[in-house]
């Protein structure tokens, strides 16, 4: 099978873990093109990974020969470079959020649906070797059923990180620590235990950082079944502890702590895991982490276009969490219990 084609738009710092995982998977896709509008990171990428760049994005959309693209923008661009790719009939890999609202997602979803293109999204904590573990266990029962589950995110970035223009407002990011770093977290949950049906929340901007949006955010959560949760994510917790979620069934207890896992059940039997890659990105520089969950992203992206089925985490799967997390604001907009929908 010949190799894909791919385009790569937007050159930024989350162009990095994506590119190793390109020059990874030389065997199966071609670097085609990559695209910034900024000259120096354009010769920037093609000096550091010896890439083809671009100077024009019209071209990119036009070639018959590229079969996909890599959106790797701020997320206020995703819907204006998805929807001509889809509608080019190119498959799009677009970094999370998949925008920066629901509106706009939702209309990239369709435009990918109408167009019959695959869309995937960057949410790589679902790739995590662990996950995939308490995934079995919860499907052969081993947990039981749920009755409790949360998450927790307790990220640092210093005030630099958000001095860079544009950062943390609503107009380029669509929000603060929920949809930008919260959003890996709440997404595995999700991936987990289900969607929650009710959330209660309060979201603040601390003295910790000069920002427009939220960096401190608390909830809970109902779920269908009756079960409780609750939900924490701030990026003031200096110098920054890997992301949680935990789940508490009527059989045992499960808890996931970065790359690690430790369910524990009731007969006294146990699964210990840990995939001996560090997490990271929860302190100060957001990009200290491997990319072997980016490479796993890229690989299921293609094996998605090849075997003509839904990546594991498709533009409409990603809407959940773009749901729950309009819902945990809402409910700290308006005081009140508000419903995911």
């Amino acid at each position: 099978m010949r190799r894909k084609r791919i385009a790569v738009i937007g050159l930024g710092m989350a162009s990095t873990p994506h590119a190793k995982s390109l020059l990874d998977l030389q065997d199966r896709v071609e670097v085609a093109a990559a695209y910034s509008p900024t000259e120096t990171r354009r010769n920037a990428f093609s000096e550091l990974w010896g890439l083809p760049v671009v100077h024009e994005i019209d071209p990119v959309f036009e070639d018959g020969s590229i079969d996909a693209v890599m959106v790797l923008t701020p997320p206020n661009a995703h819907l204006d470079l998805a929807e001509p790719a889809a509608k080019a009939g190119k498959h799009v890999l677009v970094e999370k959020p998949l925008e920066i609202s629901t509106d706009r997602a939702r209309r990239m979803v369709e435009s990918a649906e109408h167009a019959g293109v695959k869309l995937g999204v960057v949410l790589q904590h679902r790739f995590r070797p662990v996950n995939t573990a308490l995934a079995r266990l919860i499907a052969e029962g081993r947990l039981g059923d749920l009755v409790g589950a949360s998450a927790k995110l307790a990220n640092w970035r210093p005030q630099s990180y958000y001095d860079e223009p544009g950062r943390g407002t609503k107009a380029r990011d669509g929000g603060g620590v929920l949809l930008t770093q919260g959003i890996h977290t709440l997404d595995l949950l999700i991936s987990l235990a289900g969607l929650p049906e009710e959330v209660t929340a309060y979201a603040v901007t601390t003295p910790v950082h000069r920002m427009e949006t939220e960096d401190l955010a608390a909830g809970a959560f109902r779920f269908a079944n009756g079960a409780i949760g609750t939900i924490s994510a701030t990026t003031c917790a200096y110098p920054g502890t890997p992301d949680s979620v935990e789940l508490i069934g009527t059989k045992g207890t499960a808890r996931i702590e970065g790359t690690a896992l430790l369910a524990q059940f009731h007969d006294g039997t146990e699964v210990r895991q840990d995939d001996g890659v560090p997490g990271g990105g929860a302190g100060a520089d957001p990009m200290a982490f491997p990319h072997d969950h980016h490479r796993a992203v890229l690989t299921d992206f293609l094996d998605a276009i090849e075997e003509d089925r839904q990546p594991k985490v498709s533009g409409r799967e990603a809407l959940k969490v773009h749901r729950l997390i309009d819902a945990l604001l809402r409910s700290a907009e308006t005081g009140g219990r508000e419903n995911v929908v």
